[in-house]
């Protein structure tokens, strides 16, 4: 959550959308072009636009970009202290240990559970954060956002699931359209509401209340896949699905052979997950795949490392009292924007990239490095909220070129589990920092401190792409 305790919604939406689930950017080459016309073309038409309805107002939360003067403020007069070092640390501990049993329960209740689990948790969040008053409340809340951001694989992987095979691509732009378009409402509203209308952090908040419940209705009549990925790949063949359907799940593998009386009809070697397994490990060998995978672990914890407190570093730069001169909302906004910018024009970005790579991500992560530091020295909010956009719309850039790369070489099945995998090391390094740096069990640094050792983190990417063969 952008302000005390979590990453702002555009990081976390576009990161979901990025790193867990982003197997349908490729298409089959023997799929048709284009969906059959006439009533099916008309039903995924339907389809598309629910999904994406879903995604939009899932996004708007106006006041998730003013939490932290929130939290900070007369409302709930926390110390800053508290916030840093007490609160906001929770969110990577409780998100490391949900993080994986939710990606597998995703998988195994086919989407739609999940995201009436992640409804029912932003929900409490923002119950928590109006009713809630001690700092033990404000760690649940916490608690109950990492599952939201743990969920949101079932958003991202969820629209794979239910159109066809020659619409995964235009799918994934126009979700990830939709929660751009929410993430940039959403905060462009709150800044709205908050200086031009006067409206009390606590106003917004219950705003935000209200749109989180009628998200959360939505997603009761969003329509339950029959098949998933891993768990549940066997079940359309019993319930009636189409060979196109199937078609995408297809490993190619060697299919299950009967065992000896009294084991398993199949060896452990012949499952899909041993064979996945083999895969990576063949796949690994990559000299492209390891460069961006581990450009993804590192750039990863430390960008929202920085996403995390950088609300808490507004305030310090700019403690003011005057709610209405507070621009949280539109800093996000605008990173939001660039961030949308960079990540479209991303796609059209053609280069020899086994050539140019290191050098490329060894220049976008110094940039970084040096708008970290303008942020740990300037004392003008302005530049601090210059600094952020930019470095958003940075780490934006080359996310989809890291998706890419490593999602050229991988099946469809590979690519959720390397996104998974990355994604898991990234958190564990970020919580291991956090512990270190952040917790009041660690060195319990404040915020400006803790920005001060981030902006090494991009050094030392350098310092690996430097050192790869």
């Amino acid at each position: 959550m952008p302000g005390t305790a979590s990453p702002s919604v555009s990081c976390r939406a576009v990161g979901g959308l990025g790193s867990m689930a982003l197997s349908g950017l490729e298409v089959e080459k023997q799929v048709p072009a284009d969906p059959r016309p006439g009533h099916k073309l008309q039903s995924w038409w339907s389809l598309a636009f629910c999904l994406c309805f879903y995604g939009f107002m899932s996004q708007m939360r106006p006041g998730e970009s003013f939490i932290t003067p929130y939290l900070l403020g007369p409302d709930k007069n926390f110390t800053q202290k508290q916030v840093t070092n007490e609160i906001t640390p929770v969110l990577s501990y409780s998100y490391l240990a949900v993080l994986v049993p939710v990606f597998l329960l995703t998988d195994y209740l086919r989407y739609k559970p999940v995201l009436l689990l992640q409804g029912l948790s932003y929900v409490s969040v923002w119950l928590l954060l109006l009713f809630g008053s001690s700092v033990l409340h404000m760690q649940f809340m916490e608690f109950f956002f990492s599952i939201t951001m743990a969920a949101r694989i079932a958003y991202s992987s969820y629209i794979f699931s239910l159109v066809p095979p020659a619409c995964y691509q235009r799918m994934a732009g126009y979700s990830r359209a939709s929660v751009l378009l929410g993430v940039f409402a959403s905060s462009v509203l709150g800044q709205l509401l908050v200086t031009v209308g006067g409206t009390p952090f606590s106003t917004l908040n219950y705003i935000s209340l209200v749109f989180l419940a009628f998200s959360l209705v939505l997603t009761l009549f969003l329509k339950r896949p029959k098949r998933s990925l891993f768990f549940n790949r066997g079940a359309p063949a019993c319930a009636g699905a189409s060979p196109s359907e199937l078609d995408p799940m297809n490993l190619g593998q060697v299919q299950p052979t009967g065992g000896k009386p009294g084991q398993l009809p199949a060896s452990w070697r012949d499952s899909a997950l041993a064979h996945m397994l083999r895969e990576l490990g063949h796949t690994a060998r990559l000299p492209q795949l390891r460069l961006w995978s581990l450009w993804w672990v590192f750039n990863s914890a430390g960008y929202y490392l920085i996403v995390y407190y950088v609300h808490i570093l507004w305030n310090v730069v700019n403690p003011t009292t005057d709610t209405t001169r507070v621009y949280n909302g539109g800093a996000d906004a605008a990173s939001t924007l660039l961030g949308a910018i960079t990540s479209f024009a991303a796609g059209f970005v053609r280069i020899r990239w086994a050539l140019w790579a290191k050098l490329i991500i060894a220049v976008v992560t110094v940039l970084q490095a040096g708008l970290i530091f303008l942020m740990y020295k300037t004392s003008n909010i302005w530049l601090c909220y210059s600094a952020f956009v930019l470095f958003r719309g940075s780490h934006q850039l080359l996310v989809p070129i890291a998706t890419f790369q490593i999602a050229s070489s991988l099946s469809q099945e590979l690519r959720a589990l390397v996104f998974g995998v990355n994604t898991f090391l990234a958190t564990v390094l970020k919580t291991i920092i956090t512990l270190v740096v952040s917790d009041k069990r660690g060195l319990g640094l404040p915020v400006r401190s803790q920005v001060s050792s981030v902006r090494t983190w991009p050094q030392s990417q350098v310092c690996i792409c430097c050192q790869m063969r």
